[in-house]
């Protein structure tokens, strides 16, 4: 039987307050999210002198083991018979670790270089490793709490709007804490204390997740037998999974690149200042606006339709972030505001499809694999995220980009400036591009749409679908 009432059928709409409840997990995931790609890099290169291509990799190795971890996480939480909840409590114990471990990330010693570079590493390690027992339990949580089509568009609606508040937040005050107490203090210093005010905003999105979805209810069907590996295999039998998780990691790639830039182009080739808050405005503002009209989208042509349409705002912005190099700083704050339109559809779609697709399963095989589900997904955005500042940085120092110890002034060669703008905008481009031909090949939707096409026409009642 196909396990997601299509379209418009009548189904038990979550309380308000569930739906805000559960948004506010984003807090978490969206600082979380934001901040280790957007300040974590610079921070290894320019305050603590770790040479470029190194840093890469520093910031990328914890994130990869995130990568075999999620899967684990997901299982575990598959099999979990607490009675508070089976997701619930480990958004609150591995939420408020998250909080602390990230305040740890920039709490270390500055010198000597391979010393701070090892307590970052470490710090990160353990910080990420927190965040996938929260994210992955997080992310299970919708396709249990309603089984509704609509309605899971209508709850990750919240949710993305809840979370380009938090982007928007985080990112664009980060740097700001950053710059106002290092110049106050000393540039390591700075760091310290935006890693404590954003441990704080963690525990915000921590606690309000958990409180606000203590009266959500609980559709889940029986647990998965088999062992993880048994499970996996039958989730990657899963072409829709497949195709969706490999158009999300390559625009998490993208993405993960275009956040790592947004220093560097701010500081080398937008002269500094509030460059890189009004960048991140121009990036998350419009997403306040237009996530309740790509609701509407999914609502009228579908979520797959939706999910192309933001995808191609996602490529022509990051095209047009391209004319940074040119130092117009007012161009680049609209090429920006063009990927942001992209980025929160980009953020909505892919969030309210991957529900489905593990309800589906779950209906059809009698056993929740959900955890297992998400677990795998957000591996893959891990990886992506993760994979995105290595990259820039491998673009970097390709363009011989000359890393330095906090207060140098270093003169960047014209190679390097042209690397900055690349890595920031056509390599972003290229990638969210190549994600289409995967995502083209997504049928839930189509099949959804068949079936509730069906249901109204009383001579053609409808039928299953092969799944």
């Amino acid at each position: 039987m196909l396990s997601i009432p299509p379209p418009g059928a009548a189904a038990e709409p979550l309380a308000p307050s569930v739906r805000r409840g559960y948004a506010l997990g984003s807090v978490a995931t969206g600082t979380f999210g934001t901040v280790p790609g957007l300040l974590l890099l610079p921070y290894l290169t320019d305050t603590l002198g770790v040479a470029a291509g190194i840093a890469g990799v520093m910031v990328f190795a914890p994130k990869a083991w995130d990568v075999f971890l999620n899967p684990v996480a997901g299982r575990i939480s598959d099999r979990s018979t607490n009675p508070r909840g089976r997701r619930r409590p480990f958004l609150l114990r591995a939420g408020l670790l998250l909080a602390v471990t990230f305040a740890l990330i920039f709490a270390g010693p500055s010198e000597p270089t391979w010393l701070a570079g090892a307590w970052v590493v470490v710090m990160f390690l353990a910080c990420a490793s927190a965040y996938a027992f929260f994210q992955v339990p997080y992310v299970a949580m919708p396709a249990e709490m309603t089984l509704d089509y609509d309605e899971r568009t209508r709850l990750m609606t919240w949710r993305v709007i809840v979370l380009a508040l938090a982007i928007l937040l985080s990112g664009a005050t980060a740097p700001m804490v950053v710059d106002a107490v290092g110049e106050a203090t000393s540039e390591a210093t700075g760091y310290r204390v935006m890693g404590v005010y954003i441990g704080l905003i963690l525990v915000v999105g921590v606690l309000g997740a958990y409180l606000g979805t203590r009266r959500a209810p609980d559709h889940g069907v029986a647990s998965p037998s088999g062992s993880l590996r048994e499970q996996l295999r039958l989730v990657g039998q899963s072409t829709d999974f497949r195709n969706l998780l490999i158009t999300f990691v390559l625009q998490a790639l993208g993405v993960g690149a275009m956040l790592a830039g947004v220093a560097y182009v701010a500081s080398h080739l937008l002269d500094g200042g509030g460059a890189s808050t009004f960048l991140f405005v121009a990036f998350v503002g419009p997403a306040l606006v237009v996530t309740p009209l790509w609701e509407r989208v999914a609502a009228r042509r579908g979520k797959r339709h939706g999910y192309v349409l933001a995808t191609g705002f996602l490529v022509v912005g990051s095209i047009g972030l391209l004319v940074a190099v040119t130092g117009t700083a007012w161009a680049a704050y609209i090429a920006a505001a063009f990927v942001g339109i992209g980025y929160a559809g980009a953020q909505v779609f892919p969030m309210a499809m991957v529900p489905d697709v593990a309800a589906e399963h779950a209906a059809r095989t009698g056993e929740n694999r959900i955890g297992v589900f998400t677990g795998v997904w957000t591996a893959g955005e891990t990886l992506g995220l993760a994979l995105g500042p290595g990259l820039y940085a491998l673009v970097l120092s390709l363009g011989g980009y000359v890393s330095s110890r906090g207060g140098e002034d270093v003169a960047q060669p014209d190679s390097a400036l042209t690397a900055i703008a690349i890595g920031f905008s056509v390599v972003p481009a290229v990638l969210v591009a190549l994600s289409l031909l995967w995502l083209r090949r997504y049928t839930l939707d189509d099949r959804v749409h068949t079936v509730a096409t069906a249901a109204i026409t009383p001579d053609h009642p409808p039928e299953e679908p092969t799944p």
